[in-house]
Protein backbone atom coordinates (compact mmCIF):
# COMPACT_ATOMS: atom_id res chain seq x y z
CA UNK A 1 0.00 0.00 0.00
CA UNK A 2 1.35 3.73 -1.00
CA UNK A 3 2.94 5.42 1.97
CA UNK A 4 2.24 2.84 4.42
CA UNK A 5 6.29 2.25 5.86
CA UNK A 6 7.48 5.35 7.85
CA UNK A 7 11.12 5.27 8.36
CA UNK A 8 12.95 6.18 11.62
CA UNK A 9 16.47 7.45 11.34
CA UNK A 10 18.94 8.12 14.54
CA UNK A 11 21.71 10.02 14.05
CA UNK A 12 24.99 10.94 16.02
CA UNK A 13 27.51 12.86 14.27
CA UNK A 14 26.49 11.44 11.30
CA UNK A 15 27.09 14.35 8.40
CA UNK A 16 29.09 12.55 6.13
CA UNK A 17 26.38 9.73 5.14
CA UNK A 18 22.79 11.51 6.37
CA UNK A 19 22.44 13.23 3.71
CA UNK A 20 23.00 11.13 1.14
CA UNK A 21 20.65 8.52 3.09
CA UNK A 22 17.43 10.58 3.80
CA UNK A 23 17.57 11.51 -0.15
CA UNK A 24 17.19 8.00 -0.56
CA UNK A 25 14.11 7.63 2.14
CA UNK A 26 12.75 10.53 0.12
CA UNK A 27 12.85 8.69 -3.18
CA UNK A 28 11.54 5.53 -1.70
CA UNK A 29 8.82 3.75 -2.73
CA UNK A 30 5.93 3.70 0.09
CA UNK A 31 7.53 5.56 2.77
CA UNK A 32 5.09 7.70 4.09
CA UNK A 33 7.29 9.34 7.25
CA UNK A 34 10.43 9.83 7.66
CA UNK A 35 11.57 10.84 11.38
CA UNK A 36 14.96 11.68 12.20
CA UNK A 37 15.62 11.56 16.13
CA UNK A 38 19.66 13.13 16.38
CA UNK A 39 21.62 12.11 19.53
CA UNK A 40 23.62 15.76 20.31
CA UNK A 41 25.53 15.82 17.42
CA UNK A 42 28.05 18.47 17.04
CA UNK A 43 28.51 18.24 13.00
CA UNK A 44 26.54 19.26 10.40
CA UNK A 45 24.07 16.55 11.33
CA UNK A 46 21.19 19.40 12.65
CA UNK A 47 21.13 21.15 9.19
CA UNK A 48 20.77 18.44 7.31
CA UNK A 49 17.62 17.33 8.72
CA UNK A 50 16.41 20.88 9.08
CA UNK A 51 17.03 20.98 5.30
CA UNK A 52 15.47 17.92 4.23
CA UNK A 53 12.27 18.97 7.19
CA UNK A 54 12.13 22.25 4.90
CA UNK A 55 12.19 20.24 1.49
CA UNK A 56 9.62 17.42 2.53
CA UNK A 57 6.71 17.48 4.46
CA UNK A 58 6.60 13.74 5.58
CA UNK A 59 9.87 14.88 7.13
CA UNK A 60 10.29 15.39 10.53
CA UNK A 61 12.80 16.15 13.01
CA UNK A 62 13.93 15.60 16.97
CA UNK A 63 16.73 16.96 18.11
CA UNK A 64 18.07 15.65 21.56
CA UNK A 65 20.62 18.08 23.59
CA UNK A 66 22.66 14.75 24.64
CA UNK A 67 23.01 11.30 24.19
CA UNK A 68 20.21 8.97 26.04
CA UNK A 69 20.98 5.76 23.47
CA UNK A 70 19.88 4.61 20.16
CA UNK A 71 16.95 2.24 20.93
CA UNK A 72 15.71 5.46 23.19
CA UNK A 73 15.84 7.17 20.04
CA UNK A 74 14.21 4.67 17.65
CA UNK A 75 11.24 4.33 20.21
CA UNK A 76 11.47 8.28 19.89
CA UNK A 77 10.91 8.26 15.84
CA UNK A 78 8.83 5.47 16.55
CA UNK A 79 5.99 7.41 18.41
CA UNK A 80 6.19 10.59 15.57
CA UNK A 81 4.94 8.30 13.47
CA UNK A 82 1.65 6.06 13.03
CA UNK A 83 1.87 4.44 9.55
CA UNK A 84 1.18 0.28 9.51
CA UNK A 85 5.04 -0.48 9.19
CA UNK A 86 7.99 1.13 10.94
CA UNK A 87 11.73 0.32 9.10
CA UNK A 88 14.83 1.23 11.18
CA UNK A 89 17.24 2.63 9.09
CA UNK A 90 21.28 4.01 10.21
CA UNK A 91 22.39 6.98 8.73
CA UNK A 92 25.32 5.01 7.15
CA UNK A 93 22.47 2.44 5.35
CA UNK A 94 21.84 3.96 1.59
CA UNK A 95 18.29 1.80 0.30
CA UNK A 96 17.60 1.68 -2.93
CA UNK A 97 14.09 2.84 -4.41
CA UNK A 98 12.29 -0.72 -3.67
CA UNK A 99 14.19 -1.94 -0.46
CA UNK A 100 11.65 -0.90 2.47
CA UNK A 101 8.77 -2.00 -0.06
CA UNK A 102 10.68 -5.41 -1.06
CA UNK A 103 10.88 -6.11 2.32
CA UNK A 104 7.51 -5.14 3.58
CA UNK A 105 6.25 -7.63 0.98
CA UNK A 106 8.87 -10.23 2.65
CA UNK A 107 7.11 -9.45 6.04
CA UNK A 108 3.56 -9.90 4.69
CA UNK A 109 4.58 -13.28 2.65
CA UNK A 110 5.43 -14.57 6.45
CA UNK A 111 2.13 -14.14 7.53
CA UNK A 112 2.34 -10.19 8.81
CA UNK A 113 3.91 -10.91 12.31
CA UNK A 114 7.71 -10.45 10.92
CA UNK A 115 10.89 -9.02 11.68
CA UNK A 116 12.49 -8.33 8.18
CA UNK A 117 16.30 -8.02 7.39
CA UNK A 118 18.18 -7.50 4.07
CA UNK A 119 21.29 -8.24 2.92
CA UNK A 120 24.05 -5.98 3.66
CA UNK A 121 27.56 -5.50 1.88
CA UNK A 122 29.72 -2.47 2.42
CA UNK A 123 30.87 -0.34 -0.47
CA UNK A 124 33.56 -3.06 -1.62
CA UNK A 125 30.87 -5.64 -1.60
CA UNK A 126 31.93 -7.30 1.47
CA UNK A 127 29.14 -8.94 3.44
CA UNK A 128 28.44 -8.06 6.88
CA UNK A 129 28.14 -10.57 9.38
CA UNK A 130 25.71 -9.06 11.65
CA UNK A 131 22.73 -9.23 9.31
CA UNK A 132 22.10 -12.55 9.87
CA UNK A 133 23.33 -13.54 13.60
CA UNK A 134 22.56 -16.63 15.94
CA UNK A 135 21.11 -16.08 19.62
CA UNK A 136 24.37 -15.47 21.98
CA UNK A 137 25.13 -18.18 24.77
CA UNK A 138 27.59 -17.09 26.44
CA UNK A 139 27.76 -20.81 28.55
CA UNK A 140 28.73 -22.52 25.01
CA UNK A 141 31.13 -19.45 24.74
CA UNK A 142 33.09 -20.19 28.34
CA UNK A 143 33.49 -23.86 25.90
CA UNK A 144 34.33 -23.08 22.85
CA UNK A 145 35.58 -19.13 21.94
CA UNK A 146 34.90 -19.39 18.78
CA UNK A 147 31.26 -19.11 19.90
CA UNK A 148 31.30 -15.71 20.04
CA UNK A 149 31.02 -15.29 16.59
CA UNK A 150 27.48 -14.68 16.06
CA UNK A 151 27.15 -14.45 12.25
CA UNK A 152 24.79 -16.74 9.99
CA UNK A 153 26.37 -17.55 6.72
CA UNK A 154 23.65 -16.42 3.77
CA UNK A 155 22.14 -19.77 2.28
CA UNK A 156 21.16 -18.42 -1.00
CA UNK A 157 18.45 -21.42 -2.13
CA UNK A 158 16.72 -19.28 0.72
CA UNK A 159 15.35 -16.04 -0.32
CA UNK A 160 13.61 -15.59 2.96
CA UNK A 161 16.19 -17.05 5.28
CA UNK A 162 14.88 -17.46 9.15
CA UNK A 163 17.59 -16.34 11.89
CA UNK A 164 17.42 -15.99 15.31
CA UNK A 165 18.33 -12.00 14.82
CA UNK A 166 18.84 -9.56 12.51
CA UNK A 167 20.91 -6.35 12.75
CA UNK A 168 19.47 -3.20 13.66
CA UNK A 169 21.13 -1.25 11.02
CA UNK A 170 18.44 -1.78 8.95
CA UNK A 171 14.80 -3.68 10.16
CA UNK A 172 10.86 -3.23 9.57
CA UNK A 173 8.17 -4.82 11.82
CA UNK A 174 4.61 -4.22 11.75
CA UNK A 175 3.93 -1.40 14.36
CA UNK A 176 1.38 -3.46 16.13
CA UNK A 177 4.18 -5.66 16.64
CA UNK A 178 6.72 -3.02 17.86
CA UNK A 179 3.84 -1.83 19.80
CA UNK A 180 3.25 -5.33 21.55
CA UNK A 181 6.87 -5.35 22.60
CA UNK A 182 6.98 -1.88 23.77
CA UNK A 183 9.83 -1.12 21.51
CA UNK A 184 13.43 -1.95 22.49
CA UNK A 185 14.72 -1.86 25.38
CA UNK A 186 16.11 1.58 26.87
CA UNK A 187 18.38 -0.05 29.13
CA UNK A 188 20.91 -0.78 26.71
CA UNK A 189 22.90 2.17 25.13
CA UNK A 190 23.73 1.33 21.72
CA UNK A 191 24.71 -2.86 21.39
CA UNK A 192 22.40 -5.87 21.74
CA UNK A 193 19.38 -4.05 21.61
CA UNK A 194 19.17 -5.74 18.17
CA UNK A 195 19.50 -9.11 19.53
CA UNK A 196 17.07 -8.11 22.46
CA UNK A 197 14.06 -7.01 20.03
CA UNK A 198 14.70 -10.06 18.01
CA UNK A 199 14.62 -12.25 20.82
CA UNK A 200 11.54 -11.71 22.27
CA UNK A 201 9.75 -11.08 19.18
CA UNK A 202 10.33 -14.65 18.45
CA UNK A 203 9.26 -15.26 21.95
CA UNK A 204 5.95 -13.90 20.72
CA UNK A 205 5.80 -16.13 18.36
CA UNK A 206 6.88 -13.44 15.36
CA UNK A 207 9.44 -14.75 12.85
CA UNK A 208 12.69 -13.18 12.12
CA UNK A 209 14.28 -13.23 8.50
CA UNK A 210 16.75 -11.80 6.26
CA UNK A 211 15.34 -11.11 2.88
CA UNK A 212 18.71 -12.55 1.00
CA UNK A 213 17.38 -10.80 -2.74
CA UNK A 214 17.23 -7.14 -1.21
CA UNK A 215 20.53 -5.89 -0.86
CA UNK A 216 21.67 -2.39 0.56
CA UNK A 217 24.99 -1.02 1.14
CA UNK A 218 25.81 -0.51 5.35
CA UNK A 219 28.87 1.71 5.44
CA UNK A 220 29.26 0.39 9.19
CA UNK A 221 30.41 2.68 11.75
CA UNK A 222 30.75 6.02 10.42
CA UNK A 223 29.12 8.34 13.91
CA UNK A 224 31.18 5.95 16.31
CA UNK A 225 34.75 6.18 15.23
CA UNK A 226 35.26 9.27 17.43
CA UNK A 227 34.50 7.66 20.41
CA UNK A 228 36.12 4.11 20.70
CA UNK A 229 36.55 4.18 24.44
CA UNK A 230 32.64 5.12 24.62
CA UNK A 231 31.47 2.67 22.22
CA UNK A 232 33.17 -0.39 23.32
CA UNK A 233 32.32 0.03 27.07
CA UNK A 234 28.78 0.21 25.70
CA UNK A 235 29.01 -2.99 23.68
CA UNK A 236 30.25 -4.69 26.49
CA UNK A 237 27.83 -3.78 29.04
CA UNK A 238 24.91 -4.43 26.58
CA UNK A 239 26.29 -8.45 26.31
CA UNK A 240 26.44 -7.95 30.17
CA UNK A 241 22.91 -6.78 30.39
CA UNK A 242 21.59 -9.09 27.69
CA UNK A 243 23.23 -12.09 29.52
CA UNK A 244 21.43 -11.11 32.54
CA UNK A 245 18.04 -11.08 31.12
CA UNK A 246 18.19 -14.02 29.06
CA UNK A 247 20.50 -16.64 30.01
CA UNK A 248 21.60 -15.72 33.47
CA UNK A 249 18.49 -17.51 35.50
CA UNK A 250 19.41 -20.51 34.05
CA UNK A 251 22.97 -20.65 35.27
CA UNK A 252 25.10 -21.35 38.55
CA UNK A 253 27.24 -18.63 40.40
CA UNK A 254 30.38 -19.87 39.13
CA UNK A 255 29.14 -19.40 36.03
CA UNK A 256 27.88 -16.35 36.11
CA UNK A 257 31.12 -15.17 37.54
CA UNK A 258 32.91 -16.97 34.48
CA UNK A 259 30.68 -15.19 31.91
CA UNK A 260 31.41 -11.46 33.95
CA UNK A 261 35.12 -12.35 33.62
CA UNK A 262 34.71 -13.56 29.79
CA UNK A 263 33.04 -10.28 28.64
CA UNK A 264 34.75 -7.96 30.41
CA UNK A 265 38.14 -9.31 30.31
CA UNK A 266 37.56 -8.74 26.95
CA UNK A 267 37.00 -5.14 26.87
CA UNK A 268 40.65 -3.30 26.88
CA UNK A 269 41.70 -5.66 24.30
CA UNK A 270 38.65 -4.66 22.16
CA UNK A 271 39.38 -0.96 23.20
CA UNK A 272 42.88 -1.08 21.61
CA UNK A 273 41.48 -2.25 18.54
CA UNK A 274 39.30 -0.05 18.08
CA UNK A 275 41.29 2.60 18.75
CA UNK A 276 44.16 1.42 16.52
CA UNK A 277 41.02 1.19 13.85
CA UNK A 278 40.68 4.79 14.05
CA UNK A 279 44.34 5.79 14.12
CA UNK A 280 44.55 4.24 10.81
CA UNK A 281 41.24 5.46 9.29
CA UNK A 282 39.39 2.69 9.02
Amino acid sequence: MSGDIAAVVVAHESGSTLDDCLQRLRDAEDVGQIRIVDNGSRDDTLSIMQRHAAADPRVRFVANPDNPGFGVACNQGAAECDRAWVAFVNPDCLVAPDTLRRMREAAEDLGGAALVGADQVDELGTRDAAARRADPDFAAMLRDPQRAKLGVAMDPDEPLQRVDAISGALMLLPRALFERLDGFDPAYRLHAEDLDLCRRARQLGATVAVANDVQVVHLRGVSSRARPMFVEWHKHRGLWRYFRKFEAPQRTLAQRAAVFAMIWGRFPFALVRAVARVRLGG
